[in-house]
């Protein structure tokens, strides 16, 4: 397939995702929950780092040891509360979505049933998650050019090898590390198709999301050149709202297909959904 083949095969994931989707809606208060819980984590977080860096930048390596060393841990810990705080409600989303898969009709008490159930799990890959992005954050902040460049091309290769690990440990309730292997294992099975759907998800709704960058644009200028306050506030906020619903709409979907993704790996398919064989085969290539 080419790109644009893949493009087109993401596409209709999408359309299948949004299918399951409107049959489950409440799925939608998940990534909303997640996307309050990590504000104010971030909150809660601002003052040890403003406590150690006012400009909330990390210390210079010339700066005292105990200043690098306190900001770091307060980082790391701040990865991990974030972390656990995202899979927590991706895991709801995500089991919610399989049982959906598997006839059931899922409620979101579903969706929290099952993240409760894998709560250690859970807290283990915040803590895995939050070590690799506090070593990828070392690296980019010791040498921020080449850094940069080094840590997005190994955060590339984690985001492929740790894809399917939160469907792992919500159906399959395994430690941290073996759900890392096991992702790993069954990406050679779908040889990194999954990496190119969810790049396309994001191109997809990054072209969805311009009119809308647009409307606050178009606010921005209405209230301070065209001095129009009233319609200019209106335009901000209902393009930063749809802007929001966009990126919670996209967060599901993603997630929604990871389920697709794990199931129909282990079961070869997907029954009573638009996840049917030619579209799966098309992004799983058996090795």
């Amino acid at each position: 397939m080419s790109f644009f083949s893949r493009i087109g095969n993401t596409w209709e994931l999408m359309g299948a995702s949004w299918d399951l989707l409107k049959q489950d809606k409440e799925l939608l208060f998940f990534p909303i929950f997640s996307s309050i819980s990590c504000l104010l984590v971030s909150a809660t977080f601002l003052l040890p780092f403003y406590m150690v860096s006012e400009s909330f930048v990390p210390p210079s390596q010339e700066a005292p040891l105990e200043d690098q060393i306190f900001y770091y841990l307060v980082l790391f810990l701040f990865y991990v509360v974030n972390y656990f705080v995202m899979t927590y409600f991706n895991a709801a989303v995500i089991g919610a979505a399989i049982k959906r898969m598997m006839g059931d009709d899922p409620t979101m008490s579903d969706g929290f049933r099952f993240a409760n159930k894998r709560l250690s799990q859970i807290l283990g890959w915040a803590i895995v998650s939050a070590t690799v992005g506090l070593i990828l954050r070392l690296i980019e902040d010791r040498s921020q050019k080449i850094g940069a460049i080094v840590a997005g091309l190994l955060g590339a290769v984690w985001t492929l090898s740790s894809f399917l690990v939160i469907p792992i440990l919500v159906v399959e309730g395994v430690g941290p590390i073996d759900a890392l292997t096991k992702s790993t294992k069954l990406l050679k099975k779908t040889w990194g198709e999954q990496l190119v759907s969810n790049f396309g998800f994001g191109v997809i709704f990054f072209f969805l999301s311009l009119p809308l960058f647009l409307l606050i644009g178009g606010g921005v200028y209405l209230i301070a050149l065209a001095e129009m306050l009233v319609p200019g506030i209106a335009l901000f906020a209902i393009g930063v709202v749809l802007l929001i619903l966009l990126g919670v709409i996209q967060t599901c979907l993603q997630s929604i297909f990871q389920a697709a993704l794990y199931v129909y790996i282990r079961k070869g398919h997907i029954p009573g959904t638009r996840f049917h064989d030619n579209l799966m085969q098309n992004t799983v290539v058996h090795r």
